[in-house]
């Protein structure tokens, strides 16, 4: 764990380093329940194919990292249900303006560390993230080679400043892997998502995993599905490879 300075605070974040540092950067944007060690078992993956994964807590504005993640497992739904209780006002701060701004921080503060080689970075984002993913990568092409999103909520919406209006100025390879009858991201928005990327003559890859409910990356819940998040990872490495490999 260190520390990331930034204007409203300090952000504790989790840095995983691959075994032939400096190497490309990746930023991983965690999901809503928090920076936790089943986010940097994530990052640690990722980091052993060859990459400097940083993962900061984007909920530092509500306490540490500990304070605002679950004191266990949330294995099953009421435990999980329970929880989202006080996730929902964390969230509903997360504006896309308030994620485009701390999401240049965190950038900048992945490209300066001496882990991280010049050059193009990549971008990753679960659940909520895949917001912030999306947006960075509009608003950083010259680095953001690479954005991912995975079971991400909240990526199209009817706002005039809705994440996936960044992404005609992306310059980046796309992959989502959304969630299967996902209310927070309907089958038109999974749609428009594609048309957007289409429309802005970018690569991407934008599928549906059938069966897989929201959060099925994530080992540490009643939502994990084994096989997606298998596939989830697979396309992630895919892309990174091809992008900043």
């Amino acid at each position: 764990m260190i520390t990331v300075e930034h204007p409203d605070g300090p952000v504790e974040a989790y840095l995983e380093v691959g075994p032939n540092a400096p190497a490309p950067g990746v930023l991983l944007f965690m999901d809503a329940i928090g920076l936790r060690p089943q986010i940097q078992s994530m990052a640690a993956q990722i980091a052993s194919w060859g990459y400097t994964v940083l993962a900061p807590n984007v909920f530092f504005r509500f306490g540490s990292a500990q304070d605002t993640s679950p004191d266990g497992p949330l294995d099953t739904a009421e435990k999980r249900e329970a929880f989202f209780t006080g996730v929902r006002p964390r969230l509903g701060t997360l504006t896309t303006e308030r994620m485009s701004q701390d999401a240049a921080v965190f950038v900048a503060a992945l490209v300066d560390r001496p882990e991280v080689s010049e050059g193009s970075i990549g971008v990753v984002g679960y659940c909520m993230g895949a917001r912030f993913a999306t947006i960075a990568a509009g608003d950083h092409p010259q680095l953001v080679a690479a954005a991912a999103g995975f079971h991400g909520g909240g990526i199209v919406t009817d706002d005039e400043d809705s994440p996936h209006l960044r992404i005609p100025t992306a310059r980046a390879e796309f992959a989502y892997g959304h969630a299967d009858n996902d209310r927070s991201m309907a089958p038109e928005a999974v749609e428009i998502l594609g048309t957007t990327l289409s429309d802005a003559g970018l690569t991407a890859i934008n599928e549906v995993y059938p069966g897989a409910t929201h959060g099925y990356t994530m080992a540490d819940t009643a939502s994990y599905d084994e096989a997606s998040a298998q596939r989830a990872m697979r396309t992630l490495r895919g892309l990174l490879d091809r992008t900043l490999g």
